[in-house]
């Protein structure tokens, strides 16, 4: 239990430090919409794409299907059984700048898709790993300064997205 307080004792100090330095309102713009890139549309487009160029017998296409199947499900269980507070509901005095889909934070969905379909990617298409971790990384990094995870949401939901991957390119591959 210490470790658990250990580390929202740390995330509370690095949100509010973010939250509070003096470049986060130029971050805020481009963060919505990062954060909007990782929404869900982007990867159904991707699949759709994929399985209209190359066809339902695509391994891209049936790792990203097994991979969505094993990660949302799982995201889903690990959020509703820990239950983390997001940060509005976790500090006093404080707003987000958006309003979250769910009510609860840990792990970040966002950032485990991102990592996810960034991983896919990049296995499949080795010269894009750089744009495609970036990208994810700045997913996870807008849905702290817009104020609905902490940072170790979004590292958490990092592994589960790369897991996620590594588990899906296993079993097609």
């Amino acid at each position: 239990m210490k470790l658990l307080l250990s580390i929202h004792k740390y995330d509370v100090f690095m949100f509010t430090w973010l939250i509070n330095a003096k470049i986060h309102a130029q971050f805020t713009t481009i963060c919505r919409f990062l954060s909007k890139t990782g929404d869900g549309q982007l990867y159904v487009l991707i699949a759709l794409i994929t399985y209209l160029s190359e066809g339902i017998n695509s391994a891209f296409l049936q790792a990203i299907v097994l991979a969505f199947l094993i990660e949302r499900p799982t995201y889903f269980v690990l959020k509703n059984g820990f239950k983390r507070n997001r940060p509005e509901a976790a500090l006093k005095n404080f707003r987000s700048i958006i309003t979250p889909s769910d009510k609860f934070s840990f792990p970040s969905g966002h950032t485990s898709a991102a990592f996810m379909m960034a991983t896919l990617i990049a296995y499949f298409f080795p010269p894009l790993i750089i744009p495609v971790y970036c990208w994810a990384a700045m997913v996870g990094f807008s849905r702290v300064v817009l104020g609905v995870h902490f940072p170790t949401d979004t590292l958490i939901g990092m592994v589960l997205g790369i897991g996620t991957a590594f588990l899906s390119l296993g079993q097609v591959l």
